[in-house]
């Protein structure tokens, strides 16, 4: 499948990474212009998530004007193949994988790694990563990023697992260069009951938050 390179520009716009993990094709295909319309940019789709290679597809075939379309849970070189034959324009990883992140950027393909320490996370922006996704921030909080910033301030990252409309000014006030947020953003009770409006209005809570952090 031909390409369509990721986009920088969208990115900065609202650099956020929505992840939708374990989602129905059919729901999926609901979110993606409501996402969009919402005034974010980018998402992931997890390689974890039933037909996730025909999601993805479909997502760069009908939804890609406005929206960068990714893959995430790629562990192996396997798991990145496939994504990028089904036109992923960014690949998300848990963990280092040398063969994934190498690949990734010999191919010229956007790769955010997860790291935890700053060894790792020093090794994965060595070795060409884009954004280097910090997993899991959950128990880390802000000031960790704050702290990793300091000596390694070259380092792009993009803290990701427990992130909320709570705490997401923080970690950009810290210095995260992205966020990647999934539960509580893809609500699970406005999803179930297919409340549109309702999933729009949440997103937009997302937005307002990025659009004020981003701008200071």
């Amino acid at each position: 499948m031909n390409q369509t390179p990721f986009s920088w520009e969208l990115f900065s716009r609202a650099p956020l990474i929505g992840i939708i993990r374990g989602l129905s094709f059919d729901t999926i295909k609901h979110i993606l212009p409501i996402y969009r319309e919402a005034g974010l940019t980018t998402i992931e789709i997890t390689m974890n998530t039933a037909d996730a290679e025909e999601i993805i597809r479909y997502a760069v075939e009908n939804e890609n004007a406005g929206l960068n379309i990714g893959a995430g849970t790629v562990c192996t070189k396997d798991d990145l193949d496939k994504a990028l034959e089904a036109g992923a324009q960014f690949v998300v990883t848990p963990i280092i994988s040398k063969k994934v992140i190498k690949s990734s950027v010999k191919r010229g393909i956007p790769i955010f790694p997860g790291a935890f320490t700053p060894s790792e996370i020093y090794t994965a922006w060595s070795l060409g990563a884009s954004i280097v996704k910090v997993y899991p921030a959950t128990s880390l909080g802000p000031d960790y990023i704050k702290d990793v910033k300091a000596p390694l301030d070259q380092v792009k990252l993009a803290p990701t697992g427990g992130i909320n409309l709570d705490n997401m000014a923080a970690y950009y006030k810290a210095g995260s260069d992205g966020l990647g947020v999934g539960g509580h953003l893809f609500d699970k009770a406005l999803i179930q009951k297919k409340d549109w409006p309702g999933l729009k209005a949440h997103f937009q809570k997302f937005t307002a938050i990025l659009q004020d952090s981003v701008q200071k």
